[in-house]
């Protein structure tokens, strides 16, 4: 654990004696009177079900988050937001990566690496659904304008499909209201430890009805962190990219000038300089949505997002020291090429509700478009004291700069028509039936380059004599894999809750579907040479089942439940896109060429109830995993991959509970223990050996994981009310991979996250301070070791990089916001 290093400002000061004053006068409430009588906890209502009910009321673990209290906590990332649920740990790789990569882990189910979508566009897709209302997209929008996020625990497959293995989160928005105008600005400044500049967040969000029937709602959202990690030992480059080299005259020149020699070109050594924060981030995020009462019975709302992220690089550290043996700061990453990355997301959705009295009919339509790009410094990936490769292949190259050009794109079409029963006296049947279908396209592009080797190579014959292979390079690329995927999902599900009494509940659910994934791949080697290649068809996957669930709830009294169930869960297998000759042909290529289906089953048990003051859930269960998917790579590990393993098995505990102590005083703490392990070695398919033994960890799970959060409200003055909040995350030791043999292989130490406020609101207006992150933990949960992408620095060809790096948590973050609603 690091201690903040930054000096004290004048926010700083001023949140430190607010929180303190807060602080103080709740223990000493506390301790005045600890009879006094409890308040209420607000029952938040849920629509997990496509029914409006309270979440205490579902025979399942449910949990959910207010967006007034995302609000009140200033909170606008989705991985601080999951640490206030209990039960999830998240893989935090920061801005950068956390727009692509769904990392939540929920109940255990993972096999993923630390370093998994990180940069290379998965081919398999996540073990936890994620929703935007009813769209199926994870797109890691700012958490703008929430009515609330629900966090369904375990599988769920009847209702939510392909992906629901581990459990699915739910992003419920705000709609158009046509009975009040409203709106609401907000600003946000904060200062990171390790950061030489500030963050700004402005948010506005305008309410309008058009007429008693209709109206619109707009939101804008603007985040602008300046970056906290410095990058000492960046190359200089030219205009293309390519490395500066340092002329006898000590001048930095670019490698194609006219005016170096060739002795110079091919034995001088680069140009470095410095950058600091280059993790900046900067994000714009809109929504506008339209909603209308066509008659009494049917309502029909239209919704656009769009979001634009720009981040300048990762958030991560380097351990250990630079070439001349300076250990790197707390701050630093020792890489020679900077990894910005950029992506736009626009999804528009309609949906049409109809209530024909027995039932309500929901047509849900959306389409949505999510690309990107960024850099990948793949340079220590080629010169590392292990591999070398580029002294094998490409022998003489001064100044090696590998870098990738990843692209991804995504996009689908979807329709879901889902019935659902109303409420009817004395009715003992409850009933949803529904009809799911996406079409979707999935592209993956991987651009390698080798910067300034066509100029190299040249020189090199024509300071020393000695030909190079690839002498006359005309172009730097080295690598395309250009992989795109079309998936077409067609599913049927329903569920029926039979009520045998007013206190004893069974319901029964099942899924059909029928999936089609077909896989065109361009792959090629260049050598330095320049040539048109061509996409090629892999093999086709189609895959069609059923899922089914049961569960039965029974009422202990007017308060408390006890459930069981049983449900299935299931995620789509895939076709992998590998070289079947040439000399990266992989190795018995007809063992890998698809991936299957993997399945889960899942059994609980568990209850839950509430009082005045008082809700409580707690389960036990057990989750059963068949077939797990994992990306890896092919034996050469220069493409993407993905395989099956056996079986792997998660089982655990989790307890939650709301607590009104006082009036004021309220409570929220949750605890999840989780076993998850392989329970059949994992083999690699080509070769048939064992990589991973039964009983190894699966990565990214913590044993045990707490969450808690106390708030105090009082008012200080007639016409002041202040709320004061204290939050905090533990979760205990994990690991980077399952295979203890890989060269990704690293363990975690447990950290914990503690979170205080203050608010203050004064009529319309408001006043939040804060910090995040009060020990200034690094919270590391992935990382690329030093075994896989470090290097024998300053020995090889003038190349001084290190890009072994620590993927960690938000440092300690100071800040204060003003907000204003009408």
């Amino acid at each position: 654990m690091k201690n903040a290093t930054f000096k004290k400002s004048v926010i700083t000061s001023a949140v430190s004696a607010a929180l303190v004053m807060s602080f103080s006068s709740l223990a000493v409430e506390q301790q005045a009177d600890t009879q006094v009588e409890k308040g209420d906890i607000e029952r938040i209502k849920v629509t997990a079900t496509h029914r409006k009910v309270s979440q205490e009321e579902l025979p399942f673990n449910i949990s959910s988050v207010l967006g007034s209290d995302i609000e009140d906590q200033n909170i606008s990332d989705s991985a601080e937001l999951l640490r206030n649920v209990a039960g999830i740990t998240i893989v935090d790789k920061g801005h950068r990566n956390g727009g692509t990569t769904n990392s939540m882990i929920i109940r255990g189910i993972n096999v993923e690496s630390g370093i998994s979508g990180a940069d290379v566009g998965q081919s398999t897709v996540p073990t936890v659904s994620s929703y935007v209302d009813a769209t199926p997209i994870f797109a890691n929008f700012l958490l703008k304008d929430i009515e609330r996020v629900e966090v369904l625990r375990g599988p769920q497959g009847t209702l939510y499909g392909s992906g629901a293995l581990g459990g699915t989160v739910r992003y419920v928005m705000n709609k158009p209201d046509p009975e009040i105008t409203e709106g609401s600005l907000k600003l946000d400044l904060s200062k990171t430890d390790g950061s030489d500049g500030n963050n700004m967040t402005l948010d506005a969000m305008f309410n309008m009805p058009i007429n008693d029937k209709s109206a619109v709602r707009f939101v804008v959202g603007k985040l602008n962190n300046d970056g906290i990690i410095d990058m000492p030992n960046l190359y200089q480059l030219d205009d293309e990219g390519v490395p500066l080299v340092k002329a006898d005259n000590g001048s930095c020149v670019s490698a194609s000038s006219s005016a170096l020699t060739a002795s110079e070109l091919v034995n001088n050594g680069s140009c470095y300089h410095s950058q600091k924060d280059v993790d900046s981030v900067d994000i714009t995020y809109f929504k506008a949505a339209y909603g209308i009462a066509i008659t009494d019975d049917v309502q029909l709302t239209l919704t656009h997002h769009f979001q634009t992220d720009e981040v300048g690089g990762r958030r991560a550290v380097t351990r250990g020291a630079d070439y001349n043996g300076n250990v790197y700061d707390d701050y630093e990453h020792g890489a020679t090429l900077l990894e910005p990355s950029e992506r736009d997301v626009n999804l528009t959705s309609m949906e049409i509700e109809a209530d024909f009295g027995f039932a309500t009919l929901t047509s849900n339509t959306s389409s949505y478009d999510h690309q990107g790009s960024g850099w990948r410094d793949n340079t220590s990936l080629w010169v590392s004291g292990g591999r070398d490769w580029y002294n094998a292949w490409y022998t003489g190259n001064p100044r090696p700069a590998s870098h990738v050009e990843a692209g991804f794109e995504d996009k689908a079409l979807v329709q879901e028509f889902r019935l659902v029963s109303n409420e009817a006296p004395n009715s003992k049947i409850d009933w949803i039936a529904g009809v799911y279908y996406m079409d979707q396209e999935r592209v993956t592009t991987n651009l390698s380059h080798l910067r300034g080797i066509e100029y190299y190579g040249a020189a090199d014959v024509n300071a020393s004599g000695a030909p190079r292979w690839w002498v006359g390079a005309p172009t730097d690329k080295d690598l395309t894999y250009i992989r795109h995927e079309t998936f077409e999902d067609l599913a049927i599900y329903g569920e029926l809750t039979y009520k045998f009494s007013d206190d004893f509940r069974a319901t029964v659910g099942a899924r059909w579907f029928d999936n089609t994934l077909k896989n065109n791949t361009a792959i090629d080697a260049y050598y330095g040479q320049a040539r048109e290649i061509e996409s090629v068809p892999f093999p086709t996957q189609e895959e069609s089942d059923v899922l089914v669930k049961l569960n039965l709830s029974y009422d202990i009294n007017d308060n408390n439940m006890v459930y069981a169930t049983y449900s299935e869960g299931f995620r789509r297998g895939g076709s992998n896109a590998i070289p079947t000759d040439g000399p990266f042909a992989e190795l018995n290529p007809e063992s890998v060429e698809t991936y299957g289906k993997d399945t889960v089953k899942n059994y609980e048990v568990g209850v839950k109830g509430f009082a005045r003051g008082f809700t409580y859930s707690a389960d036990v269960y057990m989750v059963k995993w068949d077939d797990p998917q994992l990306n890896t790579g092919t034996a050469w590990w220069a493409f993407f991959m993905a395989q099956n393993g056996i079986a792997a098995e998660t089982s655990g505990l989790e307890l939650e509970s709301s607590v009104a102590l006082t009036d004021d005083i309220t409570m929220r703490v949750g605890y999840a223990f989780t076993k998850a392990e392989l329970t059949d070695d994992l083999i690699q398919p080509q070769s048939l050996s064992v990589t991973a033994e039964a009983g190894q960890q699966l990565p990214g799970v913590a044993e045990h994981v707490l969450s808690f959060n106390i708030s105090h409200t009082t008012e200080i003055t007639n016409d002041i009310e202040m709320t004061s909040r204290l939050s905090g995350y533990y979760q205990s030791e994990s690991t980077n991979s399952v295979v203890p043999t890989s060269a990704i292989y690293a363990e975690f130490d447990g950290f914990s996250i503690w979170n205080a406020s203050v608010n203050f609101i004064k009529d319309d207006w408001g006043l939040s301070l804060y910090i995040k992150n009060l020990g200034n933990e690094e919270g590391v949960t992935g990382s690329y070791p030093d075994s896989y992408l470090s290097t024998d620095t300053g020995v090889f060809e003038n190349f001084y990089g290190n890009n072994q790096k620590d993927f960690i948590a938000r440092p300690q973050t100071i800040g204060a916001s003003v907000s204003y609603q009408f």
